[in-house]
């Protein structure tokens, strides 16, 4: 048997008491990958993003990890629902409008000593501050810095599109007017290399692009450290007592660690390792997180349809954004159906060996995501669930 295939014989073992669609976590993937970021980080610790993640469970048992420390979180409400259930330090990645959230977060000194939140513009301080209602707790800030890549005086950009904050001299300002504002402590700077972190450079049949992407990389990671190092530098003539520069993502983790400007990195995808991330040569991971949807039809020969399927991946729009059947080996989608809403034609010849009833296991393209179709995680060590934990959304909870 194929490594593959002997892991379906796990799966299937292991959740044949259960009812697909469910959804699982391979528990030694998931412990491998975790010791993979840390070694990567090289001693530095890793801010586990939550986005990625989407479980209260699974965040408690990485963060018991050594190397791992802090949360990255994705919006304000589900910070405040983290540090309301104990942990104590949440870097929201993303600014927030959420009146409410800031009034809660400005009236409890629990929360406040907990969450830190993120701007790039003075108006982002102005709604902080009308939002307060009467809170006087002291908000702790962080900076994001943009890291995309501008060539040609400008006129070619690679990276999202992020904080306007760019250049030592913006970050310095802004920062200033932290420090001159009474109720705002700034703590930290943020800078995402999405660019680098996120996009893989070794596509399969695609050797020149893969190339390209290679050679940008390079460029942008150097450009960036020189960047990045100015900037904190002249951040902290204004802050000195900053308590962290935070950098990094699942593709960038050991170049980033090595900037001595750094001091934590943030990392998420790597633990569960989406399909999207299979294409790096920085790191090979586990795929640890596969939904199982079960076969309910078998129109023909070399064809079964599969209930549910449709759960795209967010970003630009294409074929890459789309689960993957993984397990059995050698299905494919109806190039006319594709992953449909409420069912899934699937063709190739282990087709024909499925019964109705049987799974075929999926890896989403991205890793968190997931999560929003499933209340429940169960997590399997060798061939049964030992355990069976909610999602954020099996604990009521949809935070975007």
């Amino acid at each position: 048997m194929t490594p593959r295939a002997t892991d379906r014989a796990r799966y299937d073992r292991a959740t044949a008491h259960l009812d697909a669609p469910l959804a699982l976590v391979d528990v030694a993937a998931l412990d491998a990958n975790a010791d993979d970021l840390v070694r990567r980080a090289a001693g530095k610790p890793v801010r586990v993003a939550s986005k990625s993640v989407r479980s209260r469970a699974l965040l408690e048992r990485v963060l018991a990890r050594d190397g791992f420390a802090g949360i990255m979180s994705f919006t304000l409400a589900e910070s405040l629902w983290l540090a309301g259930a104990g942990f104590d330090d949440v870097l929201l990645a993303y600014p927030s409008a959420d009146r409410v959230g800031y009034a809660r977060l400005a009236a409890d000194p629990k929360l406040a000593a907990a969450v830190t939140v993120m701007v790039d513009d003075p108006a982002q301080l102005n709604l902080i501050d009308a939002a307060r209602d009467g809170g006087r707790e002291e908000i702790r800030v962080c900076l994001e810095l943009d890291t995309s890549l501008r060539l040609f005086g400008g006129r070619f950009r690679v990276g999202a599109r992020r904080s306007p904050l760019r250049e030592p001299a913006q970050l310095a300002e802004l920062a200033r007017s932290v420090a001159r504002r009474p109720g705002f402590r700034l703590v930290g700077l943020m800078a995402y290399e999405g660019h680098v972190a996120g996009v893989g450079d070794a596509l399969a049949g695609r050797p020149l692009r893969s190339r390209a992407i290679r050679v940008m990389q390079s460029v942008a990671r150097r450009e960036l450290a020189e960047r990045r190092a100015a900037v904190v530098r002249a951040v902290r003539a204004v802050a000195p007592d900053l308590e962290f520069v935070n950098g990094g993502g699942t593709g960038s983790v050991q170049h980033t660690a090595a900037e001595q400007a750094v001091t934590e990195i943030a990392a998420g995808s790597g633990l569960y390792v989406p399909r999207l991330f299979d294409n790096y040569t920085s790191f090979t991971g586990r795929p640890a997180a596969l939904f199982a949807l079960p076969v309910v039809r078998r129109p023909g020969v070399g064809v079964v349809t599969v209930l549910g399927g449709g759960y795209p991946a967010s970003g630009a729009a294409g074929r890459d954004r789309l689960p993957e059947p993984y397990l059995p080996e050698g299905l494919r989608y109806d190039a006319q159906e594709g992953a449909g809403e409420v069912q899934t034609p699937l063709l190739g010849p282990a087709a024909d060996d499925l019964l109705v009833g049987d799974k075929v296991w999926f890896r989403h393209a991205k890793a968190g995501e997931l999560c929003e179709r499933f209340a429940t995680l169960h997590l399997v060590e060798g061939d049964r669930v030992v355990e069976s934990v909610p999602t954020y959304r099996g604990e009521g909870h949809t935070f975007l």
